[in-house]
């Protein structure tokens, strides 16, 4: 019934299994891939016929994670899988990103690949077996793919490069980084890291591109035992219109290429392919109109790329070095607890950054289990932001994973919880783009942090590299354009500090790129981001020395254990109350934390006394302010700690023993007493006379005085026990 061929290898002290021909049969390709315990099944499924009328190549991938993988039912009210986690969006776009530039070019049919994640062993991370298992199924599906690839996961645990770190071991790890590529070159990197210097990030990229080199082997070796025979595939002739459409435009683009400013650049293009659609007949036809648009796109890669390689000058003017005009304003929004304002040449960020309580964690479930963050960084990239209009709705694709970059860029800089007990939001809106808006974001991110008054360990920038490369000949480009972006092989983003990287992504769209390159663009990109850095120091160097006016103030205490249920109360009842009276915002954490936040100082002291009261005992020797609740012959009841009551005896409410109670306090008066003690029945015993009652501090003893003792002048019984004491007072 099945026709099953299989490859092991040891690879990363574990081993990794791919098999076909025994699951999904009727997708042009499916490989089932194991490695440990965790299992995925990539399937790849090919239209045999082109999609009319595009001109882009309309490949899908879709990473999906089944919690019945980690023997999970999942949440909510359907109990099964919703819209794709960030997770999923994060890795489908990882896989898309390597293996696309390798179709061959002009082949327009669909394609869609689908990867399930089926087991988890809460060990190895599905996400690079995911990249290998539809690789190889791309490479048995006979589809013209230019592979295989392979990818790898590289970390630093205790200063050594580690392969395929296992998720316990990444808690250690300083580095947690990403490669994908061929046995020639590198095509794809993702990493974040804790400020490491260039030369150890080249190092780990060239690391996990030779060490993935033996699954490259074993996806060849599968193939030849159970691969497709070759798709039989007819491309256009995309040189079909190059000639007319060079007479008609070249001197057009020339000029257009050569105009500094992006709207004008765009008008001028416009023209120029107006005439090219006007003076090319392409009649009715989509598939030769596609073709024309071909034409057209080669034509201006040909012109902006030739006169970069051969001057050095770029279409804004600039050198290759050379970063656009930088301004940083910070405190632009008056009522945001933090916001900055970063322009770069013609892309912008307004960044805002919000301070929350432990209530505002997301809780993110994963088949890892159910986890809390508290760094939150969410990207928007509004269609008026390049001059276009357009559809608004949830975050796609883009927006998701632009926002990880720039969140991974900043994270390894945030303060830990015990340091600053804040849930952070940062937003990014875009609002202008032409190059590199993930990194105008990293440092917008970082401005707003510091104008909110969060302890960032450094300042954080980034910068966008772009390369150019024709024959043996290429250029590394600073601060790319979106042109430079769009037209160029590369788009290379480091983010870091002045001391090393934080965050890097490279993705090509040619079929790879050396070392030697690679090393050019991480040294060009530390030029850049220093310079950046010293241009964002002239709005802030630091975070600001307290919070901004409308943030919330948070206190920390540590209450016993076993005291939580007491101050959460039957059904929170308890809690509730405090924060109704209190206006302040609770969090108690299992291990006794508790965290109060309120905007005002009173708000935070007021929950603060009430949950001392009911998890503390008041402390001998201790001199507490109260207010006198009760006053009988014999003396008065201070409540003076929480909603604890205590009784200063008529001997002990001033020097030199007064005639009655009232000559010295009345009901609801402030008094400062002193904890002296309990009497033999556990009733509170409370001094004021030896307590300055107009400074709060304790009146010296003489020399040779005795020290006051309660019981000397203890009432009679029947006037302690009388029907003045109430309840409160005989607490």
């Amino acid at each position: 019934m099945f026709d099953i061929h299989r490859v092991e290898i040891e690879w990363g002290g574990r081993t990794l299994r791919l098999e076909t021909g025994h699951m999904a049969r009727q997708a042009d390709a499916a490989v089932f891939a194991q490695y440990g315990e965790t299992s995925v099944l990539a399937t790849v499924v090919g239209a045999k016929s082109p999609k009319p009328g595009i001109d882009f190549f309309p490949l899908t991938v879709n990473y999906q994670e089944r919690t019945y993988a980690a023997g999970k039912i999942p949440g909510g009210y359907f109990k099964r899988e919703g819209r794709p986690t960030e997770k999923e969006t994060l890795t489908s776009r990882l896989i898309d990103r390597p293996i696309r530039p390798l179709f061959v070019e002009g082949f327009k049919n669909e394609v869609q690949v689908v990867i399930t994640v089926m087991s988890h062993d809460a060990e190895n991370d599905p996400d690079i077996l995911g990249m290998v298992a539809a690789s190889a199924a791309l490479t048995l599906s006979g589809l013209p793919f230019l592979g295989p690839i392979a990818a790898a996961r590289v970390g630093v645990v205790g200063g050594e490069l580690v392969l395929n770190p296992m998720i316990d071991e990444m808690k250690d790890s300083t580095l947690d980084l990403v490669v994908a590529g061929t046995h020639d070159a590198v095509m794809m990197v993702e990493s974040e890291a804790k400020e490491l210097p260039e030369k150890l990030m080249l190092e780990a990229v060239m690391f996990g591109h030779t060490h993935f080199q033996p699954v490259i082997q074993a996806i060849i070796k599968l193939a030849e035992k159970a691969a497709n025979e070759p798709w039989d595939i007819k491309l256009p002739d995309a040189g079909k219109y190059a000639d007319q459409v060079k007479t008609i435009a070249e001197d057009g683009l020339k000029v257009a290429f050569s105009t500094k400013e992006k709207a004008k650049r765009q008008d001028l293009v416009a023209e120029v392919k107006k005439k090219v659609t006007e003076g090319v007949d392409t009649g009715d036809d989509a598939a030769e109109k596609v073709l024309l648009g071909t034409a057209f796109k080669k034509l201006e890669m040909d012109i902006m790329r030739g006169s970069v390689v051969s001057t050095g000058r770029r279409i804004d003017g600039r050198d290759l070095k050379t970063v656009r005009p930088i301004l940083s304003e910070v405190h632009v929004l008056p009522r945001t607890h933090g916001s900055a304002l970063f322009t770069r040449g013609e892309t912008q960020a307004l960044v805002v950054a919000t301070l929350g309580t432990g209530e505002d964690e997301q809780y993110v479930d994963s088949l890892e289990g159910t986890k809390k963050q508290r760094f939150l960084l969410h990207y928007n990239f509004p269609p008026y932001s390049v001059g276009e209009t357009g559809r608004m709705g949830s975050p796609g694709r883009r927006e998701i994973g632009h926002g990880k970059l720039a969140w991974r860029a900043v994270h390894p800089l945030m303060p830990a919880a015990d340091e600053f007990p804040y849930t952070i939001r940062i937003v990014s809106e875009i609002t202008e783009s032409n190059g590199s808006s993930s990194m105008a974001s990293v440092c917008g991110a970082s401005l707003a942090l510091m104008d909110a008054g969060v302890p960032l360990k450094s300042p954080v920038a980034g910068i966008a590299m772009g390369l150019i490369k024709e024959g043996s000949d290429f250029a590394v480009l600073s601060d790319i354009l979106g042109d430079e972006d769009h037209l160029g092989d590369m788009d290379f983003k480091v983010a870091g500090t002045e001391n090393g990287v934080t965050a890097l992504q490279m993705d090509i769209k040619i079929t790879g790129i050396t070392e030697e390159i690679m090393r050019i663009a991480l040294d060009q990109a530390h030029e850049g981001r220093l310079h950046i850095l010293a241009e964002m120091a002239k709005a802030l160097t630091g975070a600001r020395g307290e919070l901004g006016e409308h943030a919330p103030r948070i206190e920390t205490i540590k209450i016993p254990t076993d005291k939580i249920r007491e101050v959460i109360g039957s059904g929170g009842s308890v809690i509730r109350a405090i924060v109704e009276e209190s206006g302040a915002k609770i969090d108690i954490d299992d291990d006794g934390t508790v965290k109060v936040a309120a905007a005002k100082r009173e708000s935070i002291e007021a929950a603060l006394n009430r949950i001392k009261a009911i998890t503390q005992e008041p402390e001998v020797g201790t001199i507490y302010k109260g207010k006198v609740v009760k006053v009988m012959d014999f003396g008065a009841f201070v409540n003076f700690f929480g909603a604890k009551d205590g009784l200063v005896h008529i001997s002990q409410l001033a020097p030199g023993r007064p005639e009655t109670v009232g000559e010295v306090v009345k009901e609801g008066q402030e008094v400062y007493v002193k904890l002296l003690g309990f009497d033999d029945r556990g009733k509170v015993r409370l001094s004021m006379k030896i307590i300055d009652q107009a400074t709060g501090q304790e009146i010296p003893r003489a020399e040779g005085e005795p020290e006051e003792v309660f019981s000397a002048e203890r009432p009679p019984r029947r006037e302690r026990s009388g029907g003045g004491g109430g309840g409160r007072g005989r607490r």
